[in-house]
C-alpha cells in the first residue's frame, strides 16, 4: 500500500504510522526533514521491507529507500558485507596500480615496492612489509593435505 504523509504530520503521528505499517507498504512525503524523520524511524525500530520516497513539486522521486535485513550467513557464499569489503578491496588494489604500487607475496608476507624499483624479483630496499592482521597467508604457509 502506497500511504503519502503531509509536511505538517508530527514526529508521533510519523512514528505510530510507520510501526503500522506491513512489508512492502511504501511511504511517500515532499518534505525533506520528513523523510529524515521517517528513516530514522525504520532504522530505529528495525523496520524491514518498506520504502520510503522523496517527492519533488511534480511528483518524481527525488529519493528513494528500502530497508531489508542483512542476509543470513550461507556457509558456501560470502555475507553481503564481506562481498562489500572485497569490493573495496578490489577497488583499493586498482589504486595501488594506479599509484606504482606493486605488491609481492612472499610466504608469510605481503610487501609493497614502487612499480619503478621492482626488477621482477621482488627484492627491494624500498620494499616495505604490510601489516596483514594476519588475513593474508601465502601459498607457503598452508598445511599439506595429507593423502588417504
Amino acid at each position: 500500500m502506497e500511504i503519502y504523509i503531509p509536511s505538517e504530520t508530527s514526529v508521533q503521528d510519523v512514528t505510530d504510522r510507520v510501526r503500522a505499517c506491513e512489508q512492502g507498504d511504501i511511504l511517500t512525503c515532499s518534505d525533506e526533514a520528513l523523510f529524515e524523520v521517517i528513516k530514522a524511524v525504520m532504522v530505529r525500530d528495525k523496520l524491514a521491507g518498506l520504502t520510503i520516497q522523496l517527492l519533488d513539486s511534480d511528483q518524481y522521486v527525488r529519493r528513494s529507500i528500502t530497508s531489508k535485513r542483512r542476509g543470513t550467513t550461507r556457509p558456501d557464499r560470502f555475507t553481503d558485507r564481506q562481498e562489500a569489503v572485497l569490493r573495496a578491496l578490489e577497488k583499493v588494489l586498482a589504486h595501488c596500480e594506479k599509484e606504482g604500487i606493486n605488491l609481492i607475496g612472499f610466504s608469510d608476507e605481503l610487501v609493497a615496492i614502487p612499480s619503478h624499483l621492482d626488477d621482477g624479483s621482488g627484492i627491494s630496499a624500498a620494499a616495505l612489509d604490510l601489516d596483514t592482521s594476519g588475513v593474508y597467508r601465502g601459498a607457503d604457509s598452508r598445511q599439506a593435505i595429507p593423502k588417504i
